[in-house]
């Protein structure tokens, strides 16, 4: 992302800036630490052009050649390349020193005597005391004419300087290496967790469209049965049904609701199914009246009641509906107990619980508990999640 891409430039910007300061600060307290030393720009440029190698080989391999290794992943064009560079710097380093520049077998000896020099008149006539040579006296070898001055000798391929430039070298380009790795994995961890939301919303948006149309279906099933039944009844209800349209239109898009609203919207609805059953079916509801704080996704208990009032109510014998909520240490646990229909064949629990499910999964991850038992004579639902306060 752009954000980082400028994170990482103000980085290198930084430590660069920081290298280059360093000689100015340093001679500046050795100045005024000690008299006898004065502040020198020239030693400061010395010190600057140094720098200022290593600068523009870091710039080469920061915009050059490691995009190679880290967005094309060129392996061998990267190695390849940064080997020439390193070895070149080795060279240049090596080339450039003084006592390459000024090898000891080419230091100044002083101008040799001209070839036809005549000899000055004290020289044709020797003093008695001259001594001649003798014989036997060997005359002096061209080496030995030339020796090799004390404590110098021709210097080696790579002298110590060297060597740590070169090693200074590869730790900073490792160090470029890092950094860009470091916010390339922070890029991609960004870019993926972007990727995840979208792909979450999708699916939280499938989900809320797939119970919607499920939760309206039983809804209009019952006000249909309540037209025949007691029409003013079904006035009523439909005017209910309009404050849970309402609800479910402008907060069940949202991601969380007040968990007051919810079980207002829980109520409601348990209230408009409870219409059409008659006394053969004990429905008992026991939630918090006075909720301060705390949010919850929007209708999620809605498909538990739903599967209770559809599996669990029998007109041929008793049956029941026990629904309970509680608020513990910031959390919320929902019961919600049914009988079963001994005559019926079919499975509890279909789509909508599945559904239920996927979203628990995407939105707590394992900061819920939900269990589910299925027995013989009654289907029992405990659901525990946090409340966002």
């Amino acid at each position: 992302m752009k954000t980082l891409r400028n994170k990482e430039n103000l980085t290198y910007l930084a430590l660069w800036g920081l290298l280059f300061i360093i000689p100015v600060l340093s001679l500046y307290l050795r100045a005024n630490t000690d008299p006898m030393l004065s502040f020198s720009w020239g030693e400061v440029f010395a010190v600057w052009r140094e720098l200022a190698l290593f600068f523009a080989i870091f710039l080469l391999h920061n915009f050059l050649l490691a995009p190679l290794l880290i967005y094309r992943q060129r392996r061998w064009a990267y190695f390849t390349l940064a080997t020439v560079i390193i070895v070149s710097f080795a060279l240049w380093q090596c080339s450039n020193r003084p006592e390459m520049r000024h090898h000891p077998m080419h230091t100044e000896q002083g101008p040799p005597p001209p070839a036809h020099q005549h000899p000055s008149p004290d020289s044709q006539h020797p003093s008695p005391n001259t001594q001649h040579p003798s014989p036997n006296t060997q005359h002096p070898t061209p080496d030995s004419q030339h020796p090799t001055p004390p404590g110098k000798r021709p210097p080696v391929l790579m002298g110590e300087h060297d060597i740590v430039a070169t090693i200074i070298l590869v730790l900073m380009l490792g160090m470029n290496l890092g950094v860009k790795l470091y916010f390339k994995n922070r890029d991609d961890q960004l870019q993926m967790a972007a990727l995840e939301k979208q792909n979450l919303e999708q699916q939280l948006e499938y989900l809320r469209y797939q119970i919607n149309p499920h939760f309206f279906m039983n809804t209009l099933n019952n006000i249909h049965a309540l037209v025949d039944i007691d029409p003013e009844q079904a006035k009523s209800t439909i005017r209910e049904l309009s404050k849970m349209m309402r609800f479910v239109l402008y907060e069940g898009n949202k991601k969380t609701v007040p968990l007051s609203s919810e079980l207002s919207f829980l109520r409601n609805y348990i209230t408009l199914m409870g219409l059409r059953y008659t006394d053969k079916v004990d429905i008992t509801l026991q939630l918090p009246e006075t909720i301060e704080s705390g949010e919850v996704p929007p209708l999620l208990f809605v498909t538990f009641v739903e599967n209770a009032f559809k599996h669990g109510i029998s007109y041929q014998q008793q049956s029941f509906i026990e629904i309970q909520g509680s608020i513990n240490d910031s959390k919320f646990a929902f019961h919600c107990r049914n009988s079963k229909r001994v005559e019926s064949g079919e499975k509890t629990g279909g789509v909508g619980l599945r559904n239920v499910r996927q979203r628990l999964d995407l939105i707590y991850g394992s900061r819920y508990s939900l269990n589910i038992s299925d027995g013989t004579t009654d289907y029992n639902v405990e659901l525990t999640i946090p409340i966002k306060s």
